[in-house]
């Protein structure tokens, strides 16, 4: 059997939403602070932690090839987990919605170097795929007791692709 193909598309803050966050500065800021100089934008994220405590981790990652075969999957069913980039790299993003435990149909998303990622509690995505050797991002998610990870196999391995001109 074939895997089946996904081709991912750009990140939008609404065709993500029911996934989590988009976190990027766009638009006005909220606020003008330090003289004027810093534009503030606030609240970007629905973070939650459940019983534990925000927790800032940074991640160094290996590229992974493209076209990218896709066979596991994760979440985090007690907290968020938010990905910040901190190396001009573009990223893929792939999720999907909690179908009774299992995850359902699979949504990939090219993430621009200035764009955020926020993980609802409970979403399926892939664990972080990085597009250059090196990449670094910052994370925010929960650290505390409890089973905040479940992985979970997927039957049919599914290849990701990049949009055109990525």
């Amino acid at each position: 059997m074939t895997d089946a193909t996904l081709v991912a598309v750009p990140l939008t803050a609404a065709a993500f939403r029911p996934f989590g966050d988009v976190v990027q500065a766009t638009g006005a800021p909220d606020l003008m602070i330090n003289g004027g100089r810093c534009g503030r934008y606030n609240d970007l994220a629905r973070l939650s932690f459940g019983t534990g405590q925000a927790g800032i981790s940074i991640f160094r990652s290996d590229a992974v090839p493209v076209p990218h075969r896709l066979e596991m999957i994760e979440r985090h069913p007690i907290g968020s987990q938010a990905f910040m980039p901190m190396t001009d790299a573009p990223y893929l993003v792939v999720v999907a919605e909690d179908v009774e435990g299992r995850p359902g149909p699979l949504h990939a998303f090219m993430a621009a170097p200035s764009q955020g990622v926020n993980y609802l509690a409970g979403t399926w995505h892939a664990p972080l795929l990085a597009l250059r050797d090196g990449a670094v991002f910052a994370v925010v998610d929960r650290i505390g007791p409890g089973d905040n990870l479940q992985e979970f196999t997927l039957p049919d391995p599914v290849t990701i692709l990049a949009p055109d001109g990525a």
